[in-house]
């Protein structure tokens, strides 16, 4: 029987070729199962998906609004930057500021969009450390 297993063993690969040194196996202790080698990042999948449809309708109006006058359009209009004031008066203020370049009426963009914004939630950014960074306290 025990030839069987090593015939076995050395007929496996194609005709004629050797099966080459054996990989060591780790050692594992019993009760652990092997993890994942993936880290897996989960992501609300819905509201990806609607602050991906609030910046394209940003992009969009804005379009609108500034047709013709492209030059004059603001860079951007930060999502996480409206998010992080407390009321939907500090944010349509924050809106007429970017907005003040422009000659349209914006109050309807901008009412329009603080509705959009309710239930958004701010997004969080995953950086790396600088070098300069000061690393935490540790435990």
């Amino acid at each position: 029987m025990a030839a069987n297993r090593v015939g076995r063993r050395l007929g496996r690969g194609s005709p004629g070729r050797s099966p080459g040194p054996r990989r060591p196996q780790p050692a594992r202790s019993p009760g652990l199962q092997r993890r994942q080698a993936r880290v897996t990042v989960k992501y609300n999948r819905r509201e990806l998906q609607r602050r991906l449809d609030t910046e394209q309708w940003i992009d969009g109006r804005l379009e609108e609004l500034y047709r013709g006058r492209e030059a004059e359009m603001p860079d951007e209009v930060n999502i996480d930057e409206l998010l992080e004031l407390d009321t939907d008066e500090e944010r349509a203020q924050k809106l007429q500021g970017i907005l003040s370049s422009c000659d349209n009426d914006t109050e309807d963009f901008v009412r329009e969009l603080l509705v959009q914004l309710k239930g958004l939630q701010k997004q969080q950014v995953l950086q790396r450390p600088s070098p300069e960074d000061p690393l935490p306290p540790q435990p």
